[in-house]
């Protein structure tokens, strides 16, 4: 992420919102590389909001960064970002397109996206489909997906896939805090719910969709008008 990071990031008064932003870890390693640089994180969740904003005080990096508890899809900025990320956040806004509409809204006309979504590295069969498209959201194969994207009026000027060994350290860092606090707290009332979530998850990503489901962050810029029309 940081290397993406370190090509989207253009000047060093940018403005940064990210849309879906966890704990806000990401956002406090672009203030870090980048002085000068502002940011606004949202996410619903607000779960580790605190240690983030108490390093950015430690750090001097208070007055740069705002963390914001709020649904995604509900939030408005009062300020234009000249980048945007959604990484991995198109299911809170129903989907690839919309998600593509909500960013546009909150960039700079000459603003960037880095967007990070789901796709199928191969056709997947019918259980995992109707288990991961269980929603409003659902996913093509990575031409498609990028064909969706240009279609909808932005020039990828860069991307990345996560590898197979990628995905495998998400999941069991995932699966594996999960439970790691269940064994250790076996007297909260959650611990068999959250060892039970463990296993369900472990075994729908190792018997399901490991090495199905792919994941690419594109790097986006709107396509002008003119462009657009010669392409079409």
């Amino acid at each position: 992420m940081e290397h993406l990071l370190h090509r989207a990031i253009r000047r060093q008064d940018d403005h940064l919102l990210d849309l879906g932003c966890g704990d806000g870890t990401w956002l406090l390693r672009a203030l870090q590389a980048h002085g000068g640089v502002t940011a606004v994180g949202v996410d619903i969740s607000g779960e580790g909001f605190d240690h983030v904003l108490g390093e950015a005080a430690r750090l001097g990096l208070e007055d740069r960064l705002e963390l914001r508890r709020q649904d995604v899809a509900e939030y408005r900025s009062t300020r234009k970002a000249d980048l945007v990320l959604s990484v991995g956040a198109a299911y809170a806004f129903g989907g690839l397109l919309p998600t593509l509409n909500a960013a546009r809204e909150h960039l700079t006309e000459d603003g960037m996206l880095l967007l990070g979504d789901c796709f199928w590295e191969r056709e997947p069969d019918a259980a995992v489909r109707a288990e991961l498209e269980d929603g409003p959201q659902k996913y093509a194969d990575l031409p498609t997906t990028v064909a969706q994207v240009v279609a909808d009026g932005w020039t990828p000027v860069y991307g990345y896939i996560s590898t197979i060994a990628e995905w495998d350290e998400y999941e069991w860092c995932w699966t594996g805090t999960l439970a790691r606090w269940a064994l250790d707290n076996p007297e909260h009332p959650d611990s068999d719910l959250a060892l039970q979530m463990s296993a369900a998850h472990r075994a729908s990503w190792l018997g399901g969709y490991r090495g199905i489901l792919g994941f690419v962050v594109l790097l986006l810029r709107r396509t002008p008008p003119r462009a657009s029309t010669e392409v079409s």
